[in-house]
């Protein structure tokens, strides 16, 4: 398959997947009335039942987008970290944003504050911990920096994690730990238009230096030394790629919850198909992000009769997906 054929066969999946996530679910939404509710929002004259645009553009609507938009971001942040840091097993909570994220949610949950101080406190959560890791790493003399940032990360997420634990021990059972468990298995269920307001623009601040810096961003997969030989510093390249992953992925964290495996195999099923150089392999991977994502939802919300968080079901495709994606890429080596 050629690079162009993978993109528009990416693309077609991905709109292909939009219409069956508008048109399935409990109220079922036939592709006639999608394509007339488009239609009457084009500025055209049709008639489209109430029940229906209000299932679409209320319930639905944002719930897709939000999918959308968080499966692009984890895969765009997940492909940039794997890049820089050199290593297939990085995902985008490497430097602990995840950790972070979810500390400063569950200590809004604990303290009985409402649904936007939550998504407040988990998105400065996120950024603080980053901030923290790279004080940290920076700091760490005499080694080596990308190492030092990942070593890093995981012993900062690990103290977060122990205060998550802590929180979970101390929570009301019947009221608050619920709700902490419900937000940690990550959800998109409960995602309004003033959700997407909020983490849209965050977002986008975060995707639009590296899609202009994609082409640059090759250079942070090369030694240290063989880039100052050539001249580049990518001292801050890497602090402009780590802020905006983590602008990103603190933002889809903060509406989304937990939801694991997406910037860790996205990436890998991109590489497979259109290869390492990122500025080929940033779109591709943004686009099965949101593709993956967005069936994983529709599956979640329509296989059973209570719905099962993307978080669960994530690591459940994720796992045979990943080690099918591991003996592809032997096989072709």
């Amino acid at each position: 398959m050629t690079r162009t054929a993978a993109y528009v066969a990416a693309a077609a999946a991905l709109a292909a997947l939009i219409v069956v996530a508008f048109s399935v679910g409990r109220y079922p939404v036939s592709a006639r009335e999608l394509l007339e509710l488009l239609y009457a929002k084009l500025g055209g004259r049709a008639q489209v039942p109430p029940l229906a645009a209000s299932v679409v553009l209320e319930i639905r609507g944002p719930r897709v987008l939000a999918a959308l938009l968080v499966g692009a971001s984890l895969a765009a942040a997940g492909t940039a970290y794997q890049g820089m840091f050199r290593n297939p097993l990085v995902s985008p909570d490497i430097l602990g944003v995840s950790s972070g994220a979810a500390l400063g949610a569950v200590l809004a949950i604990f303290l009985s504050l409402g649904v936007l101080a939550t998504q407040a406190c988990a998105f400065a959560g996120g950024l603080a911990a980053v901030a923290l890791v790279y004080a940290i790493g920076a700091r760490l003399r005499g080694h080596d920096p990308l190492l030092a940032l990942v070593l890093t990360g995981v012993v900062i997420g690990t103290l977060l994690g122990a205060a998550i634990a802590l929180l979970e021990v101390l929570a009301d059972p019947a009221r608050q730990l619920p709700a902490i468990t419900f937000w940690l298995l990550g959800s998109l269920a409960s995602i309004a238009p003033r959700d997407l307001e909020a983490a849209a623009p965050l977002a986008l601040t975060g995707l639009v230096p590296m899609l202009l810096l994609r082409w640059r961003m090759n250079l942070l997969g090369l030694p240290e030394d063989e880039a100052r030989a050539l001249g580049v510093e990518t001292r801050s390249l890497r602090r402009i790629v780590v802020a905006a992953a983590t602008l990103m992925t603190a933002a889809s964290v903060a509406i989304g919850g937990i939801i694991g495996w997406v910037g860790l195999v996205v990436p890998h099923a991109a590489r497979l198909v259109v290869g390492p150089d990122f500025g080929r392999l940033l779109p591709l991977a943004m686009l099965i992000g949101a593709a993956f994502l967005l069936a994983v939802d529709t599956l979640g919300r329509t296989v059973a009769p209570v719905e099962i968080p993307p978080g669960v079901l994530t690591a459940l495709v994720g796992t045979p997906f990943f080690l099918w994606l591991f003996a592809a890429a032997r096989g072709r080596s």
